[in-house]
């Protein structure tokens, strides 16, 4: 069974893309879907979110929630605002945000892969939210939310999609929030070939994010006997070089009965402590921000500590943890723990600052962004990331492509 797989898309007419495509399912809770999708009987939330059509009260995990998604999915197909290729295909998809811009190949995924993990993880997931995406890709027998993956240098296939974008797009829209979303369809069959060979040649594909949706997609698979499509699962894979990771920070509402004075102190022990008259953003690893009673300070890891040839405790995330979060603040597990919360870099450090100032949060650190690298090493090795350890952007749409399991 071959690495990837052309499929046959469920995508936007022609220039009905602007009514169609909106934010990934996950970033929005319901109010917000709610009032984005208001005026926009169209948009892909009454089919990600769909709960949004229904009482307010009702639970978002509830059967009428699935049957409803089933129910929006299918009057957006019989207005004739999705259409389905009448063979499959592959599909280059460009995100630009600002001055960056990356091109992907939208395709299936093996679930086989994935289940050996040459489709390789860094993060555990959460029972109730991959049954959540079971239940929705079960009631709409499609997989209507892209797994982002990354792929290693493959200089063929990025030459491939750069010869697929020379053609007209089969959709371009730049979304509310300024970033532009462009779909080109690969459908020539020599195109289609070299990019399945060149794939079947990589020693691993890296999940970026989507991770539930993935572990979705397997328990389909297995419920249906890898039949009716459900041996691949929806894929955007951008170029692992491509990809932008931002920082995913920290903030913490209390200093663990220390006093300030205590508490940097305590910081000292394993840090060098630097007051700053401006705003911290870390440079390199090892360095991070901390901001409380309205003053920055810059925070360097003692030498000593930074040596370490274990993928997961080199990264910053893991080294916070270790040497400040958990010593300092008492919080070892961060998954549960209701006294940390996390913020996305894309926030900048003006997000932390709000935090604090309001006296919800007594603390903040901006941390140095992960890498690629590093994430690539954590899932060679087989290991897990902490929580929250990378934040991507731009986000994928949702509504560009659909994977129907027919």
């Amino acid at each position: 069974m071959s690495l990837i797989a052309p499929f046959r898309g469920l995508r936007p007419a022609a220039d009905r893309g602007a009514e169609v495509l909106a934010p990934p399912y996950d970033v929005l809770n319901t109010a917000e879907a709610r009032e984005r999708a208001a005026g926009k009987p169209w948009s892909f939330l009454h089919i990600s979110k769909p709960e949004i059509d229904l009482p307010a009260d009702t639970d978002p995990y509830s059967p009428t929630v699935y049957a409803k998604a089933a129910e929006n999915l299918q009057k957006t197909i019989e207005a004739g605002l999705l259409i389905r290729d009448d063979a499959p295909c592959y599909y280059a998809y460009r995100l630009i945000m600002g001055e960056h811009q990356q091109t992907g190949l939208v395709a299936g995924a093996s679930v086989a892969d994935y289940d050996t993990n040459r489709i390789r993880k860094h993060e555990f997931t959460r029972p109730v939210k991959e049954d959540d995406r079971v239940n929705q890709i079960d009631a709409v027998n499609a997989q209507t939310g892209p797994v982002l993956l990354a792929y290693p240098d493959a200089p063929e296939v990025d030459q491939i999609l750069a010869a697929a974008m020379q053609t007209a797009p089969a959709l371009d829209v730049t979304a509310d929030d300024g970033i532009q979303h462009t779909l080109w369809v690969i459908d020539d069959a020599q195109a289609l070939a070299q990019l399945t060979d060149a794939f079947n040649a990589m020693h691993a594909l890296y999940i970026a994010d989507g991770h539930h949706r993935s572990a979705a997609a397997s328990r389909i698979a297995k419920m249906r006997d890898n039949q009716q499509g459900s041996a691949y699962f929806l894929s955007v894979i951008f170029p692992a070089h491509q990809m932008k990771i931002f920082d995913y920070n920290r903030v913490i509402k209390d200093l663990h009965d220390l006093e300030p004075s205590q508490f940097l102190a305590a910081v000292e022990q394993n840090f060098q402590l630097e007051p700053s008259a401006v705003p911290v953003k870390p440079a390199q690893p090892g360095e991070f921000g901390m901001y409380m009673d309205g003053q920055w300070f810059k925070l360097t890891l003692n030498a000593d500590l930074m040596p370490n040839d274990d993928p997961v405790a080199r990264l910053d995330v893991s080294r916070l943890a270790r040497y400040l979060i958990e010593p300092v603040l008492g919080i070892s597990d961060p998954r549960r723990d209701d006294r940390i919360d996390f913020v996305g870099g894309i926030r900048g450090l003006a997000g932390l600052e709000k935090r604090v100032d309001s006296g919800e949060m007594a603390v903040a650190f901006s941390l140095f962004a992960t890498s690629m690298q590093d994430l690539m090493a954590v899932a060679d090795n087989n290991d897990v990331m902490p929580p929250k350890s990378t934040w991507f952007e731009p986000k994928l749409a949702d509504g560009v492509v659909s994977y129907v399991l027919d």
